[in-house]
């Protein structure tokens, strides 16, 4: 199957101050793909753009951006086709967890999870899609297992999960005369993520019992380097995952 380059072209990735979105950038990065990287910490953006560019030797923007607001989320794409002339990948990582049984979630805690997780993607198809229709590049949905199975722990989480790879399925059916759409969908991964106790992923698994970052990191480049054939999704879990079921 024919390889197509990132050398020279230009991404977009959102969620990447740590974790698979940190992993993703440095990826896209060393494919000599320039790196626009939007998230709300800028200290960490700062130190994610300097060891893409120290590592890579290729150029990478920071703007910083709350996924949450529908103007800002505007501005990394603004600001990728005015420096760069062009859009060729998306990568759609931003996202969090909040609370646990439906029962018990404030309805604060319910917003904060629909406004990042699921709202965000309208904001960024909607701004992305004339300009990936005109490089005929791709955009990539972080989607999970839990957005494939059932989720007893978190249910509203797993429903934000299946509304990400369902948008990414029938968007892809809109625009797949045009450009590629693929959704990535992890298990667990050993990041700062957290489940329904907020305890994080790293902190509850050894080496080798859980995913890394760079796992999928791997697969979002897999699915950036297809054109013009298309990877539509791609599942990276442990071996004895169904074994759960």
């Amino acid at each position: 199957m024919t390889r197509h380059s990132l050398d020279g072209g230009t991404a977009v990735a959102a969620g990447v101050s740590a974790g698979v979105g940190r992993a993703t950038a440095r990826a896209l990065a060393r494919e000599g793909a320039t790196v626009v990287l939007a998230a709300r910490s800028e200290d960490r953006l700062g130190d994610v753009a300097s060891t893409a560019r120290e590592e890579c030797d290729t150029a990478a923007l920071v703007v910083p951006t709350d996924v949450r607001d529908e103007n800002a989320v505007v501005a990394p794409v603004e600001a990728t086709v005015e420096r760069c002339c062009g859009l060729d990948v998306l990568v759609d990582n931003a996202g969090l967890t909040r609370g646990g049984p439906i029962e018990n979630m404030p309805t604060e805690q319910y917003r904060t999870m629909m406004d990042t997780n699921v709202d965000w993607i309208l904001f960024a198809a909607r701004a992305v899609i004339p300009h990936l229709r005109e490089s005929a590049g791709t955009m990539v949905f972080l989607g999970s297992f839990a957005g494939r199975s059932p989720h007893a722990s978190n249910p509203v989480y797993a429903a934000n999960k299946w509304w990400t790879r369902g948008s990414g399925k029938s968007l892809s059916a809109q625009v797949c005369d045009d450009f590629a759409v693929s959704v990535v969908n992890p298990a667990e991964l050993r990041t700062e993520f957290g489940d329904e106790d907020a305890t994080p992923f790293e902190e509850r698994s050894d080496e080798g019992d859980a995913g890394e970052p760079a796992d999928i990191a791997e697969a979002v480049v897999l699915a950036a380097t297809r054109p013009p054939s298309m990877a539509p999704e791609i599942d990276l879990s442990r071996r004895d995952k169904f074994e759960l079921f």
